[in-house]
């Protein structure tokens, strides 16, 4: 569990427990909505592999966590056909667009400040995952345990990636985004989603 407390020191804040309850009240919608997250980061995966092709360790890096991410896409895919759910369109949660309007528009500050979002993204996914885990059912919590080391090293790769391709100490900006990022998870959020803030629409 080292790589575990390595990501709650790297996250400013725990998730909620009324995320939690609200999670555990609206696990249709979490699992629909993890199946889009694990779409998204496979998409965000091969954009920036398209974008930044002269940067072989960010392919080669890329490229595999597209493959792990569409493959967890294909899992939750298979356990929602098993509950009877449907995949469905749904609205994005606030969290990544909060976090990318931050981003830098020239280079290479643009590519560090995604690689660092990735990072978080991937960091808070993971824990998320972790404090689900126990009050899940036996096929969901081994499924969320299961996915815990691969996005742990998702979290490494780009943050290891940011660090090498910035040329300096990237301690500031990872700060920065560290409290966008708090705020985001910490501040009341009218929609629930797999990445959403603390819930305002569960009864005290």
């Amino acid at each position: 569990m080292d790589a575990l407390d390595e990501i709650k020191q790297f996250l400013a804040c725990e998730t909620p427990d009324s995320w939690i309850q609200a999670a555990l009240q609206n696990q249709e919608i979490m699992l629909i909505d993890h199946a889009h997250c694990e779409k998204k980061a496979a998409s965000t995966a091969m954009n920036l592999m398209f974008r930044y092709v002269e940067r072989v360790d960010l392919l080669n890096k890329m490229s595999r966590l597209a493959r792990e991410e569409l493959i967890h896409f294909e899992q939750v895919l298979a356990i929602m056909e098993n509950r009877g759910i449907v995949y469905d369109h749904m609205s994005p949660a606030r969290y990544a667009g909060g976090m990318r309007q931050h981003v830098r528009t020239s280079e290479p500050g643009r590519l560090i400040d995604l690689l660092i979002i990735g990072a978080f993204i991937e960091a808070r996914s993971c824990e998320r995952f972790a404090k689900l885990a126990p009050f899940l059912d036996d096929e969901l919590a081994k499924f969320y345990r299961s996915l815990l080391k691969s996005e742990g090293r998702h979290y490494q790769d780009y943050l290891g990636l940011a660090e090498d391709y910035a040329g300096e100490p990237i301690d500031e900006r990872v700060a920065f985004f560290r409290e966008a990022e708090r705020e985001l998870i910490e501040n009341p959020d009218d929609e629930f989603r797999f990445h959403s803030g603390k819930p305002t629409f569960i009864a005290a």
